[in-house]
């Protein structure tokens, strides 16, 4: 895991299910056993039983349980944070001081010509010079009473001798060697000597530029106080001539405010008497159209037409019914005259004797 693993939403899944592990871990690591969770439980629980811990080691919880569940965010790492410190103080970590790493500083390579040299060579060839041991300083000293010396005994022989050297001859070697004994220090950003007279330079010039500043801001400030002095006056001045007409003024605005709440109440009296009418035209619509299609009906002879035909399909179905009725009766009457003419027959033929049905 990276160290901003848990700033920024990636995989909210991935990220509670580690989120959830590592929390598990250094609850067990700040010794209270706590039982690792699996992909499929129900994160609610494992979110409550995790607060609940962080509650135990008296930590504050000012947070809902729901900020939790995309496993990422300042709730989130807040809560690994005071796990991870409660689980230091439980295995009794301390901090120990931090070993810094040496570095070797790289000489930087600086591209001089033979003509030139910077100010820094100037002061390391000093610092060598001055650090040198107190043994070359003897033999320096000695090599210099030595040396005044010998010059005061070769002074005395020089004087008698003359120089036969070409003058045309040393001016050109004096050309030759000149640029080689030429000595320019070049300026270099990084110097603090330059920082210096560069701030020496920006005070200068902040001093000379205030001095005029200063001259047209207090000449803003007389006038910018003359003209509150003189608004202050002004307005004393009006509010006293205009007393009388603010008075009045509070006056109008207490009738209007006294006539504004009669108005609501009486607003709230009509809305109310408005409902009720509305009520009373719905009902009045109502029982008109009742009577319109009351007198409509009675008026209009359709339902008369009507009736009579009615009466007059009651009349034809009436005769048919006689008619069926008759035929009925009939077919009755002379099937039960059938029954007893065979029933005359049978009792008659039953009462003839066997001699007589024998001769015919």
């Amino acid at each position: 895991l990276n160290r901003h693993y848990f700033a920024l939403p990636t995989n909210p899944g991935e990220q509670f299910f580690m989120f959830c592990t590592l929390a598990a871990w250094l609850i067990t690591k700040a010794g209270h056993p706590f039982e690792q969770p699996q992909e499929y439980d129900d994160p609610n629980a494992i979110i409550s039983n995790v607060l609940s811990e962080l509650r135990s080691f008296g930590r504050p919880v000012d947070f809902p349980p729901s900020k939790l569940k995309a496993g990422c965010g300042e709730q989130a790492c807040y809560v690994l944070d005071c796990l991870a410190e409660e689980a230091l103080k439980y295995t009794g970590f301390s901090w120990k001081r931090p070993a810094y790493p040496t570095e070797e500083l790289e000489e930087e390579e600086i591209t001089e010509d033979d003509a030139e040299l910077t100010l820094n060579k100037l002061e390391e060839d000093v610092v060598e010079e001055e650090s040198d041991n107190e043994e070359n300083c003897l033999l320096l000293r000695d090599f210099y009473i030595c040396s005044i010396s010998d010059m005061n005994d070769s002074a005395k022989q020089e004087e008698i001798l003359q120089s036969t050297t070409d003058a045309a001859e040393w001016n050109l070697e004096v050309e030759r060697v000149l640029p080689q004994l030429k000595v320019t220090v070049r300026t270099d950003n990084k110097d603090w000597r330059i920082h210096v007279d560069q701030m020496h330079q920006h005070k200068d010039g902040i001093e000379s530029s205030l001095k005029e500043t200063r001259g047209y801001l207090d000449k803003l400030h007389n006038e910018i106080s003359r003209t509150l002095e003189k608004i202050h006056s002004r307005e004393k001045y009006i509010n006293n001539q205009l007393e009388h007409l603010v008075q009045e003024y509070r006056s109008a605005q207490a009738l209007l405010s006294e006539a504004k709440e009669k108005y609501q109440e009486g607003s709230g009296g009509v809305t109310e008497r408005i409902k009720v009418l509305s009520e009373i035209t719905e009902v009045l619509e109502r029982v008109k159209q009742e009577t319109e299609e009351k007198g409509s009906s009675m008026t209009d002879g359709a339902p008369l037409v009507k009736i009579k035909q009615a009466l007059t399909k009651l009349k034809q179905e009436t005769i048919q019914m006689d008619i069926q009725i008759g035929v009925m009766e009939h077919t009755l009457l002379q099937s039960k005259l059938k029954e007893k003419s065979n029933m005359t027959r049978d009792m008659h033929a039953t009462m003839i004797p066997e001699a007589t049905v024998g001769v015919y």
